[in-house]
C-alpha cells in the first residue's frame, strides 16, 4: 500500500574511523538529527557511500538508523544490486529489520540494453516481491542513465512503488505531468527543491540537510505555504551555499560542512580522497562568510 512521503529527508553520510565505520559517531549524529524537523532519512545512497560498503557494514548501519530514529521519521533504504535476483534478496534483509521505503536506482552496467520494457520489468519484479513500498532512484549523474517519463508513467500505477527521487535535470515537469496522483516525487537537490515543488513535487532529499538541517526545512515550509518570496531568497542562499560545498567537493565537502555544524563527518573512504588543508579552509570560509550557522537558530537568512 502508498504511503505518504513529504517533507525533507537527510541522506547521511557514513563516518570512518581509520577505514572503519565509526558507529559511535553516527549514533550521535543521529541522536542530533532525531530532535529535528526532518521527515526521516535516505539510507546508503551517495551521500552514505553505499557503494564503498559491504553488506555486513549495510545492515549495521540499516539497523542503527531505525533504532536511533524519531518514532514519526521514517526511512529509506538504498537497496539496489545490478541483478534483479540480488536486488530482491537485499531487500528482504533490509524490510526484515523494518526499512519504511526501499530505493532502488536504476540499473545501468548493460545500459545499451535496458529498454523501456526492461526498466519496467526490473523495478514491477523488486516491488512484486517486497512489502515495504518501493521508490525509483532516477541519478543520471552516477549511472549515465535517465529514467523514461513512458516508465515512470507505467510503474506509478503499481500498487507497491510509491514514487521517485529524482536528480536529473530538466526531467521534473515531465515526470509529475504522467505520474499517477499518489505517486510521491521528491527532488534529489537543494538546487532543485523550490522549481521542483512549484511543480508538485512534495519534498527532497538534499545532501546540504546532513549539516543544515533547519534551513532546507525552511525552504521545504516556505514551498509549501506558497510564500513564493520567501522561498527564493532560501533557494538562492542555499543553491549557492550547495554548490560551493557538494557541487565543489562532493561528499569530503559535506563531511567537512558536518563538522563545521557539530556533527561527526570525517574524511571519506578510499578511493575517494580527503580534502586539502587549503580546500577545507575554502569551505570554513564560504560557510563563515554565509553565516548560516547563526542563522540556524535565529531563522534570519
Amino acid at each position: 500500500m502508498k504511503t505518504n512521503l513529504s517533507g525533507i529527508f537527510a541522506p547521511i553520510c557514513t563516518p570512518f574511523k581509520d577505514g572503519s565505520i565509526a558507529f559511535d559517531q553516527l549514533s550521535y549524529n543521529m541522536k542530533q538529527y532525531r530532535k529535528s524537523r526532518l521527515s526521516g532519512y535516505f539510507v546508503l545512497g551517495s551521500n552514505g557511500e553505499g557503494p564503498f560498503l559491504a553488506e555486513e557494514e549495510k545492515l549495521g548501519i540499516v539497523e542503527l538508523v531505525l533504532d536511533q530514529k524519531a518514532d514519526w521519521q521514517v526511512v529509506m533504504v538504498g537497496a539496489s544490486h545490478e541483478s534483479t535476483d540480488q536486488t530482491i534478496s537485499f531487500g528482504k534483509k533490509v524490510v526484515t529489520l523494518g526499512a519504511d521505503y526501499i530505493s532502488l536506482l536504476t540499473p545501468s552496467y548493460y545500459k545499451k540494453r535496458y529498454t523501456t520494457e526492461v526498466m519496467v520489468r526490473y523495478y514491477s519484479e523488486v516491488a512484486d516481491a517486497l512489502t515495504a513500498p518501493v521508490i525509483i532512484y532516477n541519478a543520471p549523474s552516477f549511472t549515465g542513465t535517465t529514467i523514461s517519463s513512458e516508465v515512470v508513467a507505467t510503474l506509478s500505477a503499481h500498487p507497491n512503488i510509491a514514487g521517485m527521487k529524482d536528480t536529473s535535470k530538466g526531467n521534473m515537469s515531465g515526470y509529475i505531468s504522467v505520474a499517477n496522483e499518489d505517486f510521491t516525487i521528491l527532488s534529489g537537490s537543494i538546487s532543485t527543491l523550490f522549481e521542483s515543488m512549484m511543480l508538485g513535487a512534495k519534498g527532497g532529499v538534499v545532501s546540504l540537510a546532513n549539516a543544515f538541517v533547519e534551513p532546507c526545512i525552511d525552504l521545504y515550509e516556505a514551498c509549501e505555504a506558497a510564500d513564493i518570496q520567501t522561498a527564493r531568497k532560501l533557494h538562492y542562499f542555499l543553491n549557492n551555499l550547495s554548490r560551493a560545498i557538494s557541487g565543489r567537493f562532493g561528499v569530503a565537502g559535506v563531511k567537512f560542512a558536518m563538522e563545521l555544524a557539530g556533527f561527526y563527518g570525517g574524511n571519506p573512504r578510499r578511493p575517494l580522497s580527503p580534502l586539502r588543508e587549503a580546500e577545507r579552509t575554502c569551505i570554513k570560509t564560504i560557510i563563515d562568510r554565509s553565516g548560516i550557522l547563526s542563522s540556524q537558530t535565529n531563522g534570519c537568512y
